[in-house]
């Protein structure tokens, strides 16, 4: 007896008002079915194969297929010899390149031993005061096989100096250095502080080290464009795109004023973005910074070459998003905001350790967050295929809003000046305020839950006891520097330091006299000290 077969997939459901209107972290709507009707008209034009302009499937045509991302732990504590060692330690495991967290006194220009350094050395990553330092932190690392990326800023010409200087040292050719320096200072001045000139000069070096490294060092990123720290100060993705690639567009702008060929640097740009907990939200997000930043070269600046179009991004997921509570869930959270950087198609990945809400990463933590991404690469298929979300009404929809709600603030930016003046007159270190307002208010009132904080909370138990720096690393730094300088040739060491001061006053490229001096033993903060008597220092509320 034949039995008629059963039909499939479910009748279709009557719909049902939403109780309650769902929107995305940034506030974008979200309705409860997406179809047909949801997608661009110009869909197919602006959403072409993996590989083709405008590159919202991916930069490479075969993506992870052809290569994964590199796992790029970021690591940097005490001593250059305690990171060497964990930096040894990760590498052995599996990481694939570097990623380098310099202390508050290195970030700002400071030696470790000078006052303004006491209590932070060490202490937030690892302190670099002059090129033993360096030498220590890269020991036993091949330099012309390892990729670097240096979270540094301020002082980005002087880490990517003792850098070169130790390949110089190894008689490794600076043409097979690969790495990137972040070198991003507008950020800075919006929602870090960790800025020591006035914009004019900090501008000036930042385009020192685009000259420098398109002649020098040629696969060095001379910049890393970097919406991470506006994210992490309250920003929405919709602002966390729009003011990163207004950043973008004002360093390509600066490059071409000083003549360098923008199509050149562009291919040397490099993009830092933030993974947040909405899945969808973030996949979106890097679809449509691709696109738009392909689609701005060519509109102002007229760039046609194909790779220089090309958006690249390291990712780091959110350091904001986990919590001292329930410190393991943050597992689960970092799981997902790394898996939306990878279906997102990044080129570089950063999962931070569960337990960075308490301390620095531990060593055990920091070999899960690296495993977290083996999972990711080897486990869960999702590098199986290109884009995979790709035709998803609902991601689809979210790429074309966030693009859209994007180049609207650009649009106001170019109305204020651009990004200097609407920085200068508080407009946009505002708006991330407002935003970090609104998603405190939200999580405050219950209205967004965090799981572990204000929903499902429980009587915790006792936390392992978190990692602590060493205290003596601050007094071994002292008297190390002080035999460092007592040691060298003062008088050499001196004629460096005049000339960089008399470059300093001039129009010359500022990196190779800021090399020579630390190849004097001139120390960084000595070498700053200088730039701060030509430059001057800025200080908040002071005009852009």
């Amino acid at each position: 007896m034949s039995r008629s077969p059963k039909p499939r997939g479910r009748a279709a459901a009557t719909p049902q008002p939403d109780v309650k209107p769902r929107r995305t972290p940034s506030d974008l709507p979200v309705r409860a079915v997406y179809g047909p009707a949801d997608l661009p008209a110009d869909l197919g034009a602006r959403t072409p194969l993996p590989g083709e302009a405008p590159y919202t499937r991916g930069v490479h045509p075969g993506m992870y297929r052809s290569r994964l991302w590199t796992m790029r732990q970021y690591a940097g504590f005490g001593s250059a010899a305690q990171t060497n060692e964990r930096f040894r330690f990760l590498l052995g495991q599996g990481q694939t390149g570097l990623s380098v967290a310099f202390d508050l006194p290195t970030q700002m220009g400071y030696d470790s031993d000078h006052a303004l350094a006491r209590g932070e050395v060490g202490k937030v990553g690892v302190a670099i005061s002059c090129l033993a330092d360096m030498e220590q932190l890269l020991d036993q690392i091949p330099l012309d096989q390892v990729s670097t990326s240096m979270t540094i800023n301020s002082t980005a010409p002087l880490l990517l100096a003792f850098y070169v200087a130790v390949a110089d040292g190894r008689g490794t050719s600076r043409e097979k250095l690969n790495g990137t320096v972040q070198n991003d200072v507008l950020k800075e001045y919006i929602a870090r502080g960790t800025y020591i000139y006035p914009p004019a000069p900090s501008l000036r070096l930042i385009t020192d080290v685009f000259e420098f490294t398109a002649q020098q060092v040629p696969q060095w990123n001379s910049i890393s464009v970097s919406g991470y720290h506006m994210r992490e100060a309250g920003s929405t993705a919709v602002q966390e795109l729009a003011f990163t690639l207004a950043d973008g567009l004002t360093y390509l702008a600066a490059a071409r004023e000083r003549g360098l060929d923008a199509a050149k640097i562009a291919k040397r740009i490099s993009f830092f973005f933030n993974a947040h907990n909405h899945l969808f939200e973030e996949v979106a997000k890097f679809r449509a910074a691709r696109r738009m930043w392909a689609e701005l070269l060519h509109e102002r600046f007229g760039i046609t070459d194909p790779e220089a179009r090309k958006l690249r991004f390291h990712t780091q997921t959110a350091g904001s998003m986990l919590t001292a509570q329930q410190p393991l869930n943050n597992v689960v959270r970092v799981a997902v905001q790394g898996l939306a950087a990878v279906l997102g198609g990044t080129q570089s990945l950063h999962t931070n350790s569960f337990d960075e809400a308490l301390s620095l990463p531990s060593q055990s933590s920091a070999l899960l967050a690296l495993r977290t991404q083996q999972v990711l690469a080897f486990e869960s298929g999702a590098t199986d295929a290109v884009d995979p979300l790709a035709g998803s009404y609902f991601v689809e929809a979210l790429t074309d809003e966030l693009e859209t709600r994007a180049r609207a603030l650009i649009t106001h930016v170019d109305e204020m000046g651009g990004m200097r003046a609407a920085i200068e007159n508080g407009w946009v270190q505002e708006q991330i305020h407002l935003a970090a307002y609104q998603w405190q208010r939200d999580v405050e009132s219950g209205e967004r839950t965090v799981v572990g904080v204000n929903k499902f909370v429980e009587n915790e138990t006792p936390a392992a006891a978190p990692f602590k720096q060493d205290p003596r690393v601050e007094e071994e730094r002292a008297a190390f520097l002080a035999d460092w300088r007592a040691s060298r040739d003062a008088g050499t060491c001196a004629a460096a330091l005049a000339a960089l001061e008399r470059d300093a006053r001039g129009t010359a490229n500022l990196v190779p006299p800021i090399l020579a001096a630390l190849t004097a033993r001139a120390t960084l903060g000595e070498v700053c000290d200088v730039m701060r008597g030509v430059f001057g220092v800025h200080r908040p509320g002071d005009k852009l």
